[in-house]
């Protein structure tokens, strides 16, 4: 009876903070609708270029450094979730209540206004984290519910009932000016997530094999972040992703892992497996392939045709680290 009695009081305290963050993320959001208007406002006017822009990011980067979250690259994404909703002031209500980075989810992989308040009910009323709204948004929950002319299905409506994790945002906590912790884990599967989509839009020769993708190499077990195949040139590719500074022996990993692909899971119609290593730290970001040696000329020249170009890749590891911010 007594422990009945206990979980309620914990049931309290935990809508009591849910409550209070759900209030200051709205503020947040309002906060950011401002700054973007007053942005969007000053340029419609001719008042400012776009350099102003970069100059306020550092103005407010050098006079108080205790804000954050106001690098030129958000302020610019500030300006165009104004413009993008400033006609539908319906949707205020709805935007308020899923956090910023969902915005920007669905801000930047939703195409039609129809789409954008399809997403913005489901994430609000499921309560999704970022990954799972991800998830919804490549599974194409839309297109299939509108094509289908049906209702969500039961899996989808099933209720997230851990509400602690809903606004787990790093905007929220920077807003407040409090330290953001983040299990180690939990953000290197966060950003493996977001590299395996990327890579999936990148272009239609890449197919998704696995994320943790196991290997056995004797008694011992390894996982490879993750695998592809490649249909153009018939070949796995592997992706490792280090948020350290480029060591040889991170290659020296990727190529154990594409030894143990081609013994075992590749195919003997299929090419050499090859590996793409990515490398983050506060200074460089490295991106490298590893490739067979026994690839004739030709056919390393045909890989490197096919694969992402190194800075595209770069540039998408400094948007993953936030190296830009």
């Amino acid at each position: 009876m007594k422990q009945k009695q206990f979980e309620d009081i914990v049931f309290l305290i935990k809508q009591s903070q849910f409550n209070a963050i759900k209030l200051v993320n709205a503020e947040l959001i309002s906060l950011y609708w401002n700054v973007g208007k007053y942005i969007g406002e000053r340029i419609e006017k001719s008042e400012w270029g776009q350099s102003v822009v970069k100059e306020l990011a550092d103005y407010l980067s050098l006079k108080n450094s205790d804000l954050k979250g106001f690098s030129d690259k958000n302020l610019w994404r500030m300006k165009q979730f104004y413009e993008t909703y400033k006609n539908y002031p319906e949707l205020l209500s709805l935007l308020k209540e899923i956090s910023w980075t969902n915005n920007l989810i669905i801000l930047s992989r939703t195409k039609s206004m129809k789409e954008k308040e399809f997403y913005l009910l489901l994430s609000g009323r499921e309560k999704y984290s970022s990954r799972e709204l991800e998830r919804q948004i490549s599974s194409s929950i839309f297109e299939r519910t509108m094509i289908g002319n049906m209702t969500l299905p039961p899996s989808v409506k099933a209720l997230n009932s851990d509400i602690t994790n809903y606004f787990k945002d790093s905007y929220v906590f920077e807003f407040l000016g409090l330290p953001v912790s983040y299990s180690e884990d939990e953000l290197k599967k966060g950003l493996i997530h977001q590299l395996k989509n990327f890579m999936l839009e990148f272009g239609k020769d890449f197919l998704f094999v696995g994320e943790e993708y196991k290997i056995q190499v004797g008694s011992g077990d390894f996982f490879v972040d993750l695998v592809f195949f490649h249909r153009g040139l018939r070949c796995l590719v592997a992706m490792e992703l280090k948020s350290d500074k480029f060591k040889p022996e991170h290659l020296g990993q990727l190529n154990f892992y594409l030894e143990a692909l081609d013994r075992d899971i590749k195919k003997p119609d299929e090419n050499p497996s090859i590996g793409i290593l990515l490398c983050s730290d506060k200074d460089n970001d490295v991106v490298e392939y590893a490739l067979n040696r026994t690839l004739s000329p030709a056919m390393v020249s045909e890989y490197k045709t096919q694969l992402p170009d190194k800075k595209l890749l770069q540039q998408k590891l400094r948007e993953l680290f936030g190296s830009e911010d």
